[in-house]
């Protein structure tokens, strides 16, 4: 009888694999191509798998559209001489009697030393009174205030100073050189040079993003924009805040690639090939080229023009298909452009689930011969 055990044990063992495999099923990273097909529209699910082509890519060409208002845009800068709530100022004067208003002899000379501008824009001078100092300049003081004392004291000489003060300042947070409260000077009256002043930025100057607040106002650019476009380098004004940040936006690379993982944007425009590169590209022994998908919830106007459709109401679901193995698969790739929130999603070539089969039951079979073998020997 032991010859027997012997001569059935391993096609009683591949039956046995071959009924485990069958109804436990076999393990994947993610759906194969013909299941994400199954959930399609035309499959009565709840997605639109579309072939990408020339005019998918320019429907679906979409940049954050970055950029300051015509009010930030149209600011004149700041005279590096106008005086502002907060500054301080330094003022002399001369009297030409030898009792004067302020000085007791002829000649003599009365120094006011750190006179500082109130909320209100004023400054107090002694038989002057309260003198606007807010939005004038040194000059237009000097002759205000000898202008003023003229009335009480003969031909008064005055000199006005612009002092060390807080009156015209911003702040800048975020990845610069050195965080902290600056004085709108003459050589940083612009976002650009204030920049400069604080040290540069610390972080890749292609994913850097620059927002400057201004009371209820907000806008927004690209580092780079700032200098390739001279007009984004905007006047600064007191209590402007600036904040230079890392781009948020980020996809999700998932299935056979080099790797997988939520990935940021080291561009501001990304590319399916690119962001393919970023994770390490297919992987070599597992990815099917032909199944290379880009989840994406569209917006209406946009999923519109791509299903050439008018009866769409809101966000839809999109599935866009690469197949790079096509004659022009690798510039459809490098045209298609990705947006924040995208799921890259790489299928499995065929065969390697026919080599998990094989695999499954030879490891199977093994296993089933050896006990088969104990079995015998016993």
């Amino acid at each position: 009888m032991k010859p027997v055990y012997i001569r059935w044990g391993r096609p009683v063992a591949l039956i046995a694999a071959l009924s485990v495999l069958s109804a436990c099923g076999l393990p994947q990273v993610g759906p194969n191509k013909r299941q994400i097909y199954a959930g399609s529209v035309q499959k009565q699910g709840d997605a639109f798998v579309v072939a990408v082509n020339d005019r998918v890519t320019r429907a679906t060409a979409i940049t954050p559209a970055l950029g300051f208002s015509d009010a930030f845009k149209n600011a004149a800068q700041l005279g590096s001489d106008t005086i502002r709530p907060g500054d301080v100022l330094g003022l002399t004067i001369w009297e030409n009697v030898d009792d004067g208003l302020l000085a007791g002899e002829t000649g003599a000379a009365t120094a006011l030393e750190e006179v500082q501008v109130d909320g209100s824009g004023f400054i107090f001078v002694p038989y002057a009174g309260r003198v606007r100092a807010a939005g004038n300049t040194p000059e237009a003081i000097r002759r205000i205030i000898t202008s003023k004392l003229a009335e009480q004291t003969p031909d008064p000489q005055v000199e006005v100073r612009r002092m060390a003060g807080d009156g015209s300042t911003v702040s800048l947070i975020g990845a610069v050189g050195g965080q902290g409260v600056y004085p709108i000077e003459r050589p940083t009256r612009t976002l650009g040079t204030m920049l400069a002043k604080a040290g540069g930025v610390t972080i890749v100057p292609e994913i850097a993003q620059v927002t400057v607040t201004r009371g209820n106002m907000r806008g927004k650019v690209w580092l780079q924009d700032l200098y390739d476009h001279p007009e984004l380098d905007i006047a600064l004004r007191g209590g402007d805040r600036i904040l230079v940040e890392e781009d948020t936006r980020s996809f999700t690379a998932l299935g056979a690639t080099g790797g997988q993982a939520q990935v940021p944007f080291q561009s501001q425009n990304l590319s399916a090939l690119e962001g393919i590169a970023q994770v390490g590209g297919l992987n070599a022994g597992t990815a099917d080229p032909t199944g290379v998908f880009i989840f994406r919830n569209e917006p209406e106007e946009v999923a519109a023009q791509v299903l050439g459709r008018d009866d769409l109401r809101g966000a839809q679901r999109l599935v866009y298909v690469l197949d790079l193995t096509q004659p022009n698969g690798m510039f459809m790739a490098r045209d298609f452009v990705i947006r924040d929130g995208d799921t890259l999603y790489v299928t499995e070539a065929p065969f390697t689930q026919w080599s998990k089969v094989i695999s499954a039951i030879t490891g199977t079979a093994t296993s089933a011969s050896g006990l088969t073998t104990l079995t015998g020997s016993s």
